[in-house]
């Protein structure tokens, strides 16, 4: 009998420390070590030429196909995925009819009835004439306002493809008002294999290695499924004991900019709900949509929205 509970105990101990080794693997392969830097000329060039014609759809003979395909595809998702009426749902539960609201990336300006006091702010100079409320040109990394100047702000599935994410983060924080709220709704977890489009391509369009590539998504996705949970683990584990604004980790992508082939081709960025959800937080600001135990151990899909807090909340 003692032979048998030895060798149980001994077979546990081998099982814990084995798990703790698989767990160890998938955060540190997993794990989002990008953060800001320098942008170099040509890479912001290459987006800023892009995005200068992706919407212009009254002007098609000016741009590709795939712009075209882009600026399309971006307004029937945001139909299919009922943005309009989730922001307008934001706007009354913080009653926001008459305050002052920037939109960052308002690209046709879809959202701007959704307020009164309305700014819509993108780089694209080619959708202004969209516009029936004011129209601002600019970048979501430099934001041409004072601080404190809004009551509230929000970005859609535009985050994922600024170069500078926290740049951002900070600019949006920067410009609302203390006690205002923020509504980020990025694409969440963009994948990297997007920009060839390996989901909605046959095998047929691939050599060998592609070939192989595209089969291996499937385990692909059960290995980020079951890393990214440990990964916020860790980052939660790190900042409970740091204590300090944390700086903003993600995962860089190569974007695709001649071939649209599905939503998120051309994503710069995979970013993660809890890791921004994090980043606003350790500043002192207030997550109004988490769930600690949902944001951990899935992959949500949901805004964030933000309270923001400048002043040291008694």
């Amino acid at each position: 009998m003692k032979n048998l509970v030895k060798e149980f105990v001994l077979f546990v101990g081998q099982a814990v420390s084995f798990l703790l080794i698989v767990a160890g693997i998938l955060v540190v392969t997993h794990f989002p070590y990008d953060t800001d830097r320098p942008v170099p000329p040509d890479e912001a060039a290459k987006a800023r030429a892009f995005y200068a014609t992706a919407y212009d759809l009254k002007k098609s003979v000016a741009i590709s196909p795939q712009e075209q395909k882009y600026a399309k595809t971006a307004l029937e998702g945001a139909k299919d995925f009922h943005i309009k009426e989730h922001v307008a749902d934001f706007a009354r539960d913080f009653r926001l009819a008459d305050k002052r609201v920037l939109d960052i990336g308002s690209g046709q300006g879809y959202l701007q009835d959704v307020a009164e006091d309305y700014t819509g702010l993108d780089i694209s100079p080619s959708v202004a004439h969209y516009y029936h409320k004011r129209f601002i040109l600019g970048s979501a990394t430099a934001l041409p306002f004072d601080d404190n100047t809004f009551d509230a702000a929000w970005s859609i599935w535009v985050l994922e493809h600024v170069t500078n994410p926290e740049a951002a983060l900070s600019e949006a924080r920067r410009v609302v008002r203390d006690g205002g709220v923020l509504f980020l709704g990025p694409a969440w977890h963009c994948a990297t294999w997007a920009a060839d489009g390996y989901d909605v391509r046959p095998y047929s369009d691939f050599g060998i290695v592609g070939k192989l590539t595209k089969a291996a998504i499937p385990a692909r996705r059960l290995f980020d499924q079951l890393a990214n949970p440990l990964v916020r683990l860790s980052r939660a584990a790190a900042w409970s004991l740091i204590r300090e604004p944390t700086a903003f980790h993600y995962e860089r992508l190569n974007p695709n900019f001649q071939t649209y082939w599905e939503p998120d081709s051309d994503a710069v960025n995979s970013l993660d709900f809890y890791e921004m959800a994090l980043w606003f937080q350790s500043r002192g600001d207030e997550c109004l949509s988490c769930n600690l135990g949902r944001v951990v151990l899935s992959r949500t899909q949901d805004a964030l929205i933000v309270r923001v807090h400048k002043r040291p909340r008694s």
